[in-house]
């Protein structure tokens, strides 16, 4: 199959590492393509293009005419499928509709569906149960559910010594830790909350990301919280933890879960739609949304009852798996399209 996989966004998240590897495992049997924007260069501070295997080639467009760039590129390439990923992919493609009937172009909910980027489509991809619930009835007979996945990104060698060295953090502290975007969303400021009121003899926060509430955060001065930025290999600070948590207001499946299961931490989460689907499997304390006072009990039980990393399965969250379920859906939504178009 031709493939095209569409995502203009500016910087590296969970979405844009869905996007990208699903690009790199399509590229072993399939011709891919990834349309991106420049600031995705690996030569920006923000980059993420040098996470994209070799054999998927990459289209550029420009911060300001992106989506319209990127029309023109699959116009140009007609490919079989075009896969959007988030806003302006989404409303990109959604504006091809001289492509209905020969080319597919489907879109991955990395979060909630909303008409203005996914009515216009022809097939969605939703990565939890609850997401199918929202999705108009029409739309919904062309969406399946797929799990999203987690690779076996391996910690450096020491990782868990050196990190804390480098940061100051005491080798046999008891840390805590959370990574991704520093947003309101993520819920951080209910975090620095909890983690004040439990105050936690000797233990340490640390915060990995960065985003538009960093400064503001920072100007708490909570004893004991570390702000550390942008990590390229979030497995390092994910082996430095003893306990991973997700203080998120809203979560559509929460893929970093996924990885700090991965690690074999303990998971303390808000209820989210996403921490909720992955309890049975992964999540072991679920407290609920914006309420800090839970959320520092939570933090006191486990740093009183000291659990240890464990072995999860994960077998139900492979890559091959996802990846094929994927192509067996272009199969059989291209086949409605082309029908329909015929």
């Amino acid at each position: 199959m031709r493939i095209v996989h569409v995502i203009l966004t500016n910087r590296f998240a969970g979405s844009e590492r869905y996007a990208i590897e699903l690009a790199n495992a399509q590229s072993a049997s399939h011709d891919v393509t990834l349309i991106l924007r420049r600031t995705a260069h690996r030569d920006r501070p923000t980059g993420y293009s040098h996470k994209v295997d070799p054999r998927v080639k990459i289209l550029w467009v420009g911060r300001w005419l992106g989506r319209w760039q990127a029309r023109r590129w699959i116009r140009r390439l007609r490919p079989d499928v075009a896969h959007a990923h988030l806003s302006d992919g989404c409303k990109a493609l959604g504006g091809l509709q001289d492509l209905r009937g020969t080319v597919l172009r489907v879109a991955t909910l990395h979060m909630r569906y909303k008409p203005q980027q996914h009515q216009n489509l022809d097939a969605l991809v939703a990565i939890a149960p609850w997401q199918l619930q929202e999705v108009p009835s029409q739309l919904r007979a062309h969406t399946v559910h797929i799990n999203n996945w987690t690779l076996p990104y391996a910690p450096s060698p020491g990782a868990r010594a050196l990190m804390r060295a480098r940061h100051g953090i005491a080798e046999d502290a008891w840390v805590l830790g959370s990574v991704g975007r520093v947003e309101h969303t993520k819920g951080l400021d209910v975090l620095l909350d909890a983690f004040e009121m439990a105050a936690l003899p000797g233990a340490c926060l640390v915060i990995v990301g960065q985003g538009a509430e960093v400064e503001a955060l920072k100007q708490r001065k909570v004893p004991g919280v570390l702000f550390v930025g942008f990590a390229e290999k979030p497995q390092d600070w994910l082996a430095a933890f003893d306990v991973f948590v997700s203080s998120a207001r809203e979560e559509s499946f929460g893929l970093v879960m996924l990885e700090a299961a991965a690690a074999g931490l303990p998971i303390i989460a808000t209820a989210t739609e996403g921490a909720r689907h992955l309890a049975d499997d992964v999540v072991e304390t679920i407290v609920p949304v914006e309420d800090p006072a839970a959320l520092a009990k939570a933090l006191r039980d486990a740093f009183e009852e000291r659990p240890l990393r464990r072995q999860k399965d994960m077998r139900k969250y492979a890559v091959e798996t996802s990846v094929a379920e994927i192509f067996s859906f272009y199969q059989r939504e291209r086949s409605v399209v082309v029908k329909a178009g015929a």
